[in-house]
C-alpha cells in the first residue's frame, strides 16, 4: 500500500475529530453542540455575512430545521439571540451574547491547549508555518465555495 497522500491525510484527520464524543457525558455532548453553533455565528459574522438561520445551516453543513433547533438550544442557553436583519426587518439575524462569548473564550483556550498537545516538540516556526498552512486552506476553501453560498435578497 502508498502512502497516503496530503487530501487522504486531511480528510483523516477531520474525520478523527469529528466523531469525537465526549465519553458518553450527554452534558458535555449538549455544551459542544451549543459551541459549535456560537462558532458558526461567530464564523459568519467575521466574514461580514448576515448571520441568518440559513446560513448559520449552510455553515455547519445540515438542514435548515437542524440548525433551527440547534440556534434555539443556543438560544435557550443564552449564548444566542435573535433579532430583526439589519439590512432587511423581514429576516432575523443570529448574534452572540456576552456568555456565548465567554463560551466561544473557554472553547478556543481547550482548542490552544489541544493542539499543543499534538504538537509536543515542534519548533515555534513549525507551528507557525502549519498555523498559516490551516489558515490558507481555510481561506482557500471560502474562496472556492463562494459561489454555492446562499445569495443575499
Amino acid at each position: 500500500m502508498s502512502a497516503r497522500g496530503p487530501g487522504q491525510l486531511l480528510f483523516s484527520f477531520v474525520r478523527l475529530w469529528s466523531r469525537r464524543r465526549a465519553a458518553g457525558d450527554p452534558t458535555i455532548a449538549e455544551q459542544g453542540r451549543l459551541v459549535q453553533v456560537t462558532e458558526a455565528v461567530n464564523a459568519l459574522v467575521a466574514r461580514d455575512e448576515p448571520a441568518t438561520v440559513n446560513a448559520v445551516a449552510h455553515e455547519l453543513g445540515i438542514d435548515q430545521s437542524g440548525a433551527s433547533r440547534l440556534v434555539k438550544s443556543a438560544t435557550d442557553a443564552g449564548y444566542l439571540s435573535m433579532a430583526k436583519g439589519t439590512s432587511d426587518g423581514r429576516r432575523r439575524e443570529v448574534s452572540i451574547t456576552t456568555a456565548g462569548q465567554a463560551a466561544l473564550k473557554d472553547a478556543h483556550r481547550w482548542q490552544e491547549q489541544v493542539f499543543d498537545d499534538l504538537t509536543v516538540g515542534w519548533s515555534r516556526q513549525r507551528r507557525e508555518d502549519f498555523r498559516r498552512a490551516m489558515a490558507d486552506l481555510i481561506a482557500r476553501s471560502h474562496a472556492i465555495e463562494a459561489p454555492a453560498r446562499p445569495t443575499r435578497p
